[in-house]
């Protein structure tokens, strides 16, 4: 049966016509608060233990698992780069689920295969606490800035750089992107607006901790608000993705981050949470590919921001997306 795929093209905020302004870039928590607010979020978040994670199937070889060290914190990630296929074009950082399965998440579905056959580096890792990774320190998004940090290191200068986050993988990757410079394109799935907000729906009966990590962290709570983060995102193009069934992200949310952002926005009908690319895994997997390759060309100065500039994504990569 033939999914139906809702699409829309967004355009960035237009301060001078009449639309409201975007809300201010959130300041970050104090050392101090942020070091009580993240113990108290991680006694609240849904439980994951450790389990031994799976090496990558051999059809992903050629690849090397190392490790990542935190620049300002204690601990080391574990990770994984994967070669492009031939001569590189860029590179694209994976953030995997709030899963016990980590990086290696991003064995199935096709996003591995697909990047490497369009020319491109990829690098998974575990966040903080996941897999072989040291326990997080702070909030995850740290670890974000120190495996795209390492990325870069490995790439080089010249070669454009992109992100592709999923769920918590893509929300952690806001308040990082909003800040910093020299990734040109993302892909977000599945990224709730706020987590909290999220808990709400899926675990109602916490409501009462909730409330009282908002009273207690205002500071926190309002830098954990992506719709504060999206309207400063330093990338020349991204897209967004999520399932109209998904009962913990509503569609009108995907679309308010993506028309926040300047982004375009997939909504994948009879999708659930995480269920985007199993619905529509050629789409989505294209998108995502379409967007890099947008961004790179806008980074090169070939066309406008406001431009179309859809590129073809090449058929062989689609071909690997078939992967289930």
């Amino acid at each position: 049966m033939r999914r139906r795929v809702l699409r829309f093209r967004q355009r960035p905020c237009d301060l001078d016509g009449g639309a409201d302004p975007p809300p201010a870039l959130p300041p970050p928590p104090s050392a101090v608060e942020e070091r009580r607010a993240s113990a108290l979020f991680r006694a609240l978040s849904p439980r994951l233990g450790r389990a031994e994670q799976p090496a990558p199937p051999g059809r992903l070889a050629p690849y090397s698992q190392l490790w990542i060290d935190r620049r300002q914190r204690s601990g080391r990630l574990a990770a994984t780069f994967y070669p492009a296929a031939g001569e590189a074009r860029g590179a694209v950082l994976l953030v995997h689920p709030w899963m016990v399965w980590g990086q290696s998440y991003f064995h199935r579905r096709g996003r591995l295969e697909a990047l490497r056959a369009s020319g491109y580096h990829a690098l998974t890792f575990d966040l903080g606490g996941v897999g072989q990774s040291d326990p997080p320190v702070g909030f995850y998004h740290h670890d974000v800035a120190d495996a795209l940090a390492w990325l870069r290191r490995r790439v080089g200068s010249e070669l454009p750089l992109h992100l592709w986050g999923v769920s918590a993988g893509g929300y952690w990757a806001h308040p990082v992107l909003s800040r910093t410079e020299g990734v040109s394109g993302a892909a977000f799935e599945d990224v709730s607006p706020h987590l909290f907000e999220w808990s709400q729906r899926m675990a109602p009966w916490g409501w009462p901790c909730y409330l009282l990590f908002r009273g207690l962290f205002a500071t926190t709570y309002r830098f954990l608000d992506l719709r504060r983060h999206a309207p400063h995102l330093r990338l020349t193009a991204a897209a967004y993705a999520s399932g109209a069934e998904d009962r913990g992200i509503r569609p009108a949310e995907t679309r308010a981050l993506a028309r926040l952002a300047g982004a375009d926005v997939q909504v994948i009908e009879a999708a659930g949470h995480l269920g985007a690319i199993k619905e529509a895994n050629r789409k989505v997997i294209a998108t995502a590919l379409s967007t890099f390759a947008r961004a790179e060309r806008r980074r090169r100065g070939s066309i406008s921001r406001a431009g179309d500039g859809r590129p073809r994504v090449p058929a062989y990569a689609l071909a690997l997306t078939r992967t289930a």
